[in-house]
């Protein structure tokens, strides 16, 4: 074996090379690196982009409120009502799309950065949909139409 038992695979893709059995050594222009597979704890992480934010532990929390960010921001997209009824039917057709087109493109960066499964981006993530939802799509903040509500009057 190549000193590394099974236990220290763990979380990591072996090489093409290594799980067909072709060869014991990586290619030498390759660098071997570590993809998690688990949720694991640390600032050492690499989110979205290649060595981002690396080893560097401001830049990681600010991939974190990056994260947070986009979380907020997909949320705001997903419930508000930016297109109002217009004579231009087409026009409103085609913003509504570009709008669609962002949210899912912004939904997939938040995906991806989850699945770089470091603990602190899964929690910031949660958290900034939370936050994003309770301001946007809650009825915390939502205007009634017309009518104010009595809070000491609902029953629970």
């Amino acid at each position: 074996m190549d000193g590394m038992s099974g236990d220290h695979m763990h979380g990591m893709l072996p090489s093409p090379a290594a799980a067909n059995g072709t060869a014991a050594e990586p290619m030498p222009h390759l660098h071997r690196m570590m993809m998690h597979m688990t949720f694991f704890w640390g600032t050492r992480a690499e989110i979205l982009f290649s060595g981002w934010p690396g080893s560097d532990t401001g830049m990681y929390y600010v991939a974190l409120v990056f994260v947070f960010a986009l979380s907020i921001i997909l949320e705001w997209l997903s419930h508000c009502n930016m297109v109002k009824d217009g004579p231009n039917r087409l026009r409103s057709g085609l913003i509504q799309t570009l709008i669609h087109a962002i949210r899912i493109g912004l939904a997939y960066m938040v995906m991806l950065a989850v699945m770089s499964f470091n603990a602190g981006v899964f929690l910031v993530a949660v958290a900034g949909h939370a936050l994003g939802y309770f301001i946007f799509g809650s009825r915390a903040f939502k205007k009634t139409a017309g009518k104010t509500e009595d809070v000491s009057a609902m029953h629970y």
